[in-house]
């Protein structure tokens, strides 16, 4: 996977948000740095990147650090197959917990997150942690 893809694939999930005025850190700044240091996970359609998640496995929790799904793709169960792998690539390095953040301004992130099994575990500034059991 080369980086320029996986950046545009990743803004192109994020323009709406940011369209919309949310103030949003650079969601793609390291994307080259991601691909070498974690688990990195892409869904494909005609040969194309139309979604992926990065995945820390590193330490004692895995850590979904970000899942994206191209707008012209959604509502084709590409993000809730991305979860089901990063699961699997979590279980098969022995994690039996994953957290995630996301921005308390996208509250639709938190509803699609907990319609999926996971749960709210605290908050911080504009960040809202959530997890899900493995087992």
């Amino acid at each position: 996977m080369d980086a320029p893809t996986l950046t545009r694939c990743i803004d192109a999930a994020y323009a709406s948000y940011i369209a919309e005025g949310l103030d949003l850190p650079p969601v793609s700044d390291g994307v080259a740095q991601d691909i070498q240091d974690h688990v990195v996970l892409v869904a494909q359609a005609d040969g194309a990147v139309v979604g992926g998640a990065i995945l820390s496995v590193t330490g004692g929790t895995a850590h979904l650090m970000n899942l994206f799904v191209d707008p012209e793709h959604t509502g084709r169960k590409i993000g809730s197959l991305l979860l089901q792998s990063v699961a699997d690539v979590a279980r098969a390095a022995g994690h039996t917990r994953m957290r995630l953040a996301t921005h308390r301004d996208m509250p639709r992130n938190v509803s699609y997150y907990q319609r999926r099994g996971w749960q709210v575990s605290g908050s911080e500034d504009v960040r809202i942690f959530m997890e899900i059991d493995l087992t």
